[in-house]
């Protein structure tokens, strides 16, 4: 009786402690975790399993490593808000898979993405007609982002620049060139790149947010 009584506090004090551990590290919906994320919440619950498991552990030898975890992804995370380098090493980068309505098979060998991931994701978002998509994105949280041919180039947000460097696969989708955008930045009175955080293209119009 007294060990399923510790038992019963060690599973509630887990719970408690990792529903803290997860708030504190941040509100992401499943669908948008990354592969970091992914792991260090999946070594956090196999720490609080095992630790209800042997009750006979200490607790520090498990709350140490989980709070450690939680660090680790705490400054993983801001590193990732600093440096687009680092978050297209540690969470990869978005892929075309369908580029002005061509199925790109090469990027989908890359990805281990295959032509049912594809229909059953085109289906899930009401696309009936892989004839009827402009442009497919897999999206690093694995969630397929699909342009129907009837929305034109400039119906959605097409980023530019992030975190001062040049999206040049997002211009050759819209057929322009980096020359093309260093002069129209010019026009509006940005001439250093680097000093922009954020720059898109909708609708022939520009967003621009300085760092």
């Amino acid at each position: 009786m007294a060990e399923l009584f510790q038992i019963a506090l060690r599973t509630l004090f887990f719970y408690a402690l990792i529903i803290l551990i997860f708030r504190m590290m941040g509100k992401r919906e499943i669908g948008e975790l990354s592969i970091l994320d992914l792991v260090v919440y999946i070594m956090i619950a196999e720490l609080a399993v095992a630790a209800i498991d042997e009750s006979q552990a200490n607790l520090l030898h498990v709350v140490i490593p989980m709070l450690l975890l939680m660090t680790v992804q705490i400054v993983f995370a801001y590193i990732s808000l600093k440096s687009k380098s680092f978050r297209d090493v540690v969470e990869g980068k978005p892929t075309l898979i369908i580029n002005k309505g061509k199925i790109d098979e090469k990027e989908m060998k890359k990805q281990r993405y295959n032509f049912d991931d594809l229909l059953l994701q085109l289906r899930e978002q009401n696309v009936r007609n892989i004839a009827d998509v402009e442009f497919a994105i897999l999206e690093t949280s694995g969630k397929l982002t699909v342009f129907e041919k009837e929305q034109n180039e400039g119906s959605y947000t097409i980023p530019l620049i992030i975190d001062g460097e040049i999206q040049e696969d997002n211009l050759d989708r819209i057929d322009k060139t980096m020359l093309w955008l260093r002069q129209e930045l010019k026009k509006r009175g940005y001439r250093d790149v680097k000093n922009i955080s954020f720059c898109s293209y909708q609708n022939g119009e520009f967003f621009i947010d300085l760092k």
